[in-house]
């Protein structure tokens, strides 16, 4: 056997042994421990119209990150012109722009400090009045694009993290456009569950509730709020009255602390009568800002907001050090569970909404399965039986070929953990048209070449060399479309590019390369007398 020869031989058989280690896990129920440890041991994933689950699209509200951001730049604007002396006499934020009022007699300072502190701040507007200026300050371009592509990376990332927590195998979880992100949750029948876990923003905040007498008129509307006020939404906390019954709290709008400081968040079984709870650990910063807002405040009641709504409210006794918390609030164990996820995962930076949903129901999936398998089964027997009756003895080395293709085509796909979905089994099915195609291309030349009066060899290598240009111009054009395919499609679309991209691949491997593998073999053995073809 000649040494290129046998150089092919081992490299067919390494691929054939390196597909079976990566199809084992989807073939084969369970798996040994030492395969678990040392191979690999995730089978083929399978796209939401074959399993079931929910499916959903969230739309990233980038506008409001960008608002946010300016409302947190505008503190510290207020905080480090105190501490340099600059007499800010007020500001807010419109839109996307920071009005600023600033004394006449600061004006110089002021824009110092912004150049030097603040140099993604533009001064775009000012106005003066009463010797107070009005100043405009506005996100530069380049600043505004981060802030916009880091709250999609960002809300990304905290989407997954929730995820993972929430228990879900397989997740599909990515970037769709421009502000979109795509979310396919395999097996789960509760969207609303998952909506809920999914967009809450998880905005932690700790205040104290106001002490001004009388708060219920305040409340109530019949008196006007008092400056540095506002009046939140919560539930009672108390399990003796009707479960979630909603109240009113009247909060001090200053943020002592929030939730960025959280380190960890689990859940506790508490009371019968309380029920269970959430306890919260602390970095080192957030210990020390737990220590000194206990410390400053016995006696006085801390609300904790999640979201804009009070989920407790306790009366804070002594210090509490240590660096941990509780958050109690009328929880079943559900709810418990879910808030402490949202709370280890961090907060949004912007608030999303469910542009798209559905739901598929695993019998559906099920059914879906089955259909895809028949009609492969039934697409893949007509082509075999045409090859075996049309071409013969080369219709077998043919439809060898087209077996050992779809084998490996599996097998890239368990190795890229790539998702096979209903149009990817469409993908499959075109593949081996493709491959028959191949082989039809190889035959017809060999056969004209036999025609001609060549020897068996002879009509052999002019069949592939002829063959090959017209097979690669064919094979190499279908690739680029299925790239662009899956570069510019969405989910199902490019379940169907990546089957066809890689299944591409294979079908050049095994219909040119190892079929003519096969021609050399025989020929290197004297065993090619004639082709039956």
């Amino acid at each position: 056997m000649k040494t290129s020869l046998l150089y092919r031989l081992l490299l067919v058989i390494s691929l054939l042994v390196l597909a079976t280690v990566y199809l084992m896990p989807s073939l084969v129920d369970e798996l040994p421990q030492f395969w678990k440890d040392y191979l690999p041991s995730k089978s083929i994933r399978l796209g939401l119209d074959l399993r079931g689950g929910t499916h959903l699209v969230l739309s990233v509200e980038l506008d409001k990150a960008i608002q946010n951001s300016l409302e947190h730049t505008l503190e510290e604007i207020k905080q480090e012109g105190s501490e340099k002396k600059i007499q800010i006499e007020g500001g807010e934020r419109k839109d996307a722009r920071l009005n600023v009022r600033v004394a006449n007699d600061s004006r110089s300072g002021f824009n110092d400090l912004i150049k030097d502190n603040f140099p993604n701040l533009s001064i775009s507007d000012s106005s003066t009045e009463e010797g107070v200026t009005t100043v405009q300050l506005a996100l530069t371009n380049p600043e505004e694009r981060r802030l916009r592509e880091f709250a999609i990376e960002q809300s990304l990332e905290t989407i997954r993290n929730r995820i993972d927590q929430f228990g879900v195998t397989e997740p599909i979880i990515q970037r769709e456009g421009a502000q979109d992100l795509l979310i396919q949750l395999p097996g789960i029948q509760d969207p609303q569950r998952a909506k809920e876990l999914i967009g809450r923003t998880a905005l932690l905040e700790f205040k104290l509730l106001s002490e001004t007498p009388n708060s219920d008129d305040y409340i109530s509307g019949k008196k006007p709020l008092p400056a540095g006020t506002e009046i939140l939404g919560g539930t009672s906390g108390d399990r003796t009255k009707t479960r979630g019954e909603r109240t009113k709290y009247l909060v001090e709008s200053k943020v002592l602390m929030t939730g960025d400081v959280i380190a960890d968040a689990v859940v506790r079984p508490g009371t019968q009568i309380d029920g269970p709870y959430v306890a919260l650990e602390l970095n080192a910063r957030g210990a020390k800002q737990f220590d000194d807002l206990t410390g400053k405040s016995v006696n006085r009641r801390l609300a904790i907001i999640l979201d804009n709504t009070v989920y407790s409210a306790p009366v804070i006794r002594e210090r509490i050090g240590g660096g941990h918390a509780s958050i109690t609030g009328n929880f079943d164990i559900k709810e418990a569970r879910d808030l402490a996820i949202v709370l280890r995962a961090g907060a949004l930076p912007a608030p999303v909404h469910v542009a798209e949903e559905r739901t598929v129901g695993p019998s559906l999936g099920k059914d879906s399965i089955q259909q895809g398998f028949t009609s492969f089964v039934a697409g893949g027997s007509l082509v075999v039986l045409f090859m075996l009756f049309y071409y013969r003895g080369a219709g077998i080395i043919a439809d060898s070929a087209l077996v050992l293709n779809v084998y490996l085509l599996l097998a890239a796909l368990a190795a890229l953990q790539a998702t096979l979905t209903l149009p990817g089994i469409a993908g499959i099915v075109l593949t081996t048209g493709m491959a028959v195609d191949v082989n039809v291309l190889i035959n017809e030349r060999i056969r004209e070449e036999l025609r001609l009066g060549k020897t068996p060899k002879a009509a052999i290598d002019a069949g592939y060399q002829r063959a090959l240009p017209a097979i690669l111009d064919t094979n190499v054009t279908t690739f680029l479309s299925g790239l662009i395919l899956f570069q510019f499609g969405s989910g199902p679309v490019k379940g169907f590019a990546v089957t066809l991209c890689v299944g591409l691949l294979t079908t050049l491997f095994t219909g040119v390369f190892c079929t003519r593998m096969v021609y050399d073999f025989r020929t290197s053995r004297g065993r090619l007398q004639s082709i039956s073809i």
